[in-house]
């Protein structure tokens, strides 16, 4: 055990997690954005495979690395247009809704893979950026400043969520129909237009999440997320529906989810050791469930769907 504490080791462990926690943050912010609004979406994992395939199905056809995040993007918006549509016009049930929107996922993904692309083949990943002059101090460097675009990405847009949510009449409607739907309906905020919009950005992150991610790992196969996008919905739990508790929880995710990693590298957990160690961040999904959920008080009208005439 230590050989785990040793700088070298803990700085590489410490950066690692802040790649894994790029796609659980992504996913979580969008998913805030939803649930402020009363939309709850239960399909962030299938949109997270779907987001993923198309991202590494356009990088192993075009080579073309943008192209591929602009592909996770764009089904990302058109499953939320679908999604919206299911829970905003027709008022479907969000919790069966948002599981038959993941279930698809894996099967048309899985699908689409054995048809479009059959054995994995590797593509080429996003290369990292290293921020001038920050990148070359000792170890904080390597931590914060030796990442992929999107992982700047992913932590740039937590001040710009929250800057939305808090600061601008479009993040005011937000929270007035998220919890007083009718109240804000007589002021004149068009609670369904609101809510389609925040679940179409919302879907659009979780697309994005699945890019990172293949492109991080370079592959696609069948269950690619592995969980992550239940994950991400029990990080807007966590993080009181807050963008920065958001971004504390997923780098706590990241950082247990590289840990696991690196001391199954190291072989000092091996066999069923590391098989229960590898249980970590789905054990501590349940454990932040249970104790939040006990103190925090979610979006008044989440999961109620808004009916004018009613």
């Amino acid at each position: 055990m230590s050989e785990f504490f040793t700088l070298s080791v803990i700085v590489s462990t410490l950066a690692s997690g802040i790649r894994l926690a790029t796609p659980f943050l992504l996913a979580a912010l969008g998913e805030t954005i939803g649930q402020r609004s009363g939309v709850l979406n239960l399909g962030v994992e299938g949109v997270m495979l779907i987001g993923a395939f198309a991202a590494y199905f356009v990088v192993l056809e075009t080579g073309n690395r943008l192209l591929g995040v602009i592909g996770a993007l764009a089904v990302g918006a058109l499953m939320g247009l679908l999604y919206a549509f299911m829970t905003v016009v027709m008022q479907a049930e969000q919790g069966i809704s948002g599981i038959g929107i993941y279930l698809f996922g894996l099967g048309f993904t899985d699908l689409l893979f054995q048809k479009q692309v059959g054995t994995p083949r590797p593509i080429r990943g996003l290369s990292e950026i290293e921020i001038p002059l920050l990148s070359d101090i000792p170890h904080i460097g390597e931590i914060f400043f030796q990442h992929n675009a999107l992982v700047y990405v992913a932590f740039l847009l937590v001040p710009v969520v929250s800057f939305l949510i808090n600061r601008t009449t479009f993040g005011l409607n937000i929270r007035a129909v998220g919890e007083t739907p009718e109240a804000a309906d007589t002021l004149g905020v068009s609670v369904n237009l609101v809510r389609t919009q925040t679940i179409v950005i919302g879907n659009t992150l979780a697309g994005l999440a699945g890019g990172a991610l293949a492109l991080e790992v370079a592959i696609f196969q069948q269950n690619l997320t592995a969980g992550q996008g239940f994950i991400a919905i029990a990080l807007v739990y966590f993080g009181a529906w807050r963008p920065t508790g958001v971004m504390a929880g997923a780098l706590l995710f990241g950082i247990v989810s590289a840990t696991v990693l690196q001391l199954k590298t190291l072989g000092i957990v091996a066999g069923a050791s590391a098989s229960l160690m590898a249980m970590a961040p789905a054990v501590l999904t349940i454990v932040v469930l249970v104790l939040v959920s006990r103190r925090i008080a979610a979006p008044a009208a989440l999961t109620r769907p808004f009916d004018r005439a009613a």
